[in-house]
């Protein structure tokens, strides 16, 4: 996969339409496919420049470049990251709620809303939907219960909104989006006003608000209410007869029923955004708080402009007490912004190893922790968007969608081997074309 290459870019031309500069490195395939999406938008005056290779394929990365003031918008989910089975019919479900947050916020976006309300309305989407770990498909707590968490924050203002272990709120995100922008109201005797807020008091909040809240046991799904009768009674099986009672293939198994959605956007005006959204960890303490909820831990935004990096939106998925303790995303923010000289390839790959470290020394046998981070870079009057995933478990599930291209993609991608030696670092990273 290509990545960063600096092209001569292609001429301008005489129009005084808006002028999107697309360079392709592809096949004749993808080739032709841009033919048929170019005659599609005749309304924009597009310059392509191809490169022939002779080994070429449709595989290879899609480096778009636009004039700063081209309304472009674009953006990207994800369904977590942890253990997705091999089963056509579990990966089409997944794929499809993916698609569908991808559609909807693509269609916020459209209407030049921005673009922390197009995390919103992924992400309430994706919360929507029982096959997720969050909203109506979250794990439950030890007690039976779901209590959610869920954090947004606005990249151009650095505002920030969460909520955590709420219960009877339909879509947490949105608790958390009315916290951020509560955060932005003048309080009559200047009081602070909070950043999150948990438990009762967050689904208090949500009532003033007027937010939909909902019966708490309308929140179990059948599927997690399945999984918590078999876990439960695995559990308390293993207290009676000894706390080693459990196989490591049980534990293993167990660890795969847990991940997290999130989504990152980028609006017309160039603004970014992201968010995270979880029911948390399968038997969970009551009362227990996960990065999702946590500044800097579960999502970041950030549009201080660094070089060449203007901008980062990044959404995280994995073990939240390790991911708190390395605030992950701030983490993964700052190291591009504040290094653009570094491949961004090179800080994920650092950083999770950082993490891989970190949980090793804490006896944690199985790092997980997931990435979705779009990055703005802009030289001169160029601008050119890159989204990357990188991951340290069996797989994550991504979708993506922009302007250029407005059918969403959704995929699960998986490691290419299985890890057979537990003890290694086992990291992928990879960058996903926002065109095709």
């Amino acid at each position: 996969m290509v990545v960063g290459e600096n092209k001569p870019r292609p001429r301008r031309g005489t129009e005084r339409d808006r002028v999107v500069y697309v360079y392709l490195r592809c096949g004749n395939t993808s080739r032709r496919r841009f033919g048929e999406w170019y005659r599609s938008h005749s309304h924009t005056t597009i310059a392509a420049e191809y490169e022939s290779q002779e080994h070429s394929n449709d595989s290879q990365d899609v480096n778009i470049i636009m004039d700063t003031d081209i309304k472009a918008y674009f953006v990207a989910v994800h369904g977590g990251a942890g253990f997705h089975e091999l089963s056509e019919a579990a990966d089409t479900r997944v794929k499809q709620a993916l698609r569908l947050a991808c559609k909807y916020s693509l269609e916020r976006l459209s209407a030049d809303c921005c673009a922390i309300d197009a995390v919103d309305k992924a992400i309430s989407t994706l919360e929507d939907d029982p096959c997720l770990n969050a909203g109506y498909g979250s794990n439950l707590t030890l007690d039976g219960t779901v209590e959610c968490d869920a954090s947004i924050m606005d990249g151009r203002s650095e505002d920030f909104g969460a909520v955590g272990a709420v219960s009877g709120v339909k879509n947490p995100i949105k608790a958390a989006h009315a916290v951020l922008q509560h955060s932005r109201v003048q309080d009559a005797l200047g009081r602070i006003p909070p950043l999150s807020l948990a438990g009762g008091g967050a689904a208090l909040f949500a009532h003033h608000k007027n937010l939909e809240c909902v019966p708490p046991e309308s929140l179990i799904c059948p599927r997690t209410k399945q999984e918590w009768e078999m876990w439960k009674s695995q559990l308390e099986l293993a207290e009676k007869l000894s706390r080693d009672h459990a196989t490591t293939e049980d534990k293993d198994k167990f660890r795969r029923i847990q991940d997290t959605v999130g989504a990152v956007a980028w609006d017309t005006n160039g603004g970014m955004a992201a968010g995270v959204s979880s029911g948390g960890l399968l038997l969970k303490v009551p009362g227990r708080i996960g990065e999702a909820a946590v500044y800097g831990a579960g999502c970041w935004a950030s549009e201080r402009k660094v070089d060449d990096v203007q901008g980062v939106a990044c959404s995280v998925s994995g073990s939240g007490e390790y991911i708190v303790r390395m605030m992950l995303a701030k983490t993964v923010a700052d190291a591009v912004l504040s290094s653009p000289e570094d491949d961004v390839h090179d800080s994920l790959q650092r950083i999770l190893n950082e993490f891989h470290d970190t949980c090793r020394s804490r006896g944690e046998t199985s790092p997980s922790a997931g990435i979705l981070l779009l990055v703005k870079e802009v030289n001169d009057d160029r601008v050119t968007p890159r989204l990357w995933c990188a991951f340290t478990t069996h797989s994550m599930a991504v979708g993506y969608a922009s302007s250029l291209h407005p059918k969403p993609k959704a995929m699960i991608l998986r490691r290419p081997t299985p890890r057979d030696d537990n003890r290694a670092r086992s990291i992928y990273i990879t960058t996903l074309p926002l065109t095709g």
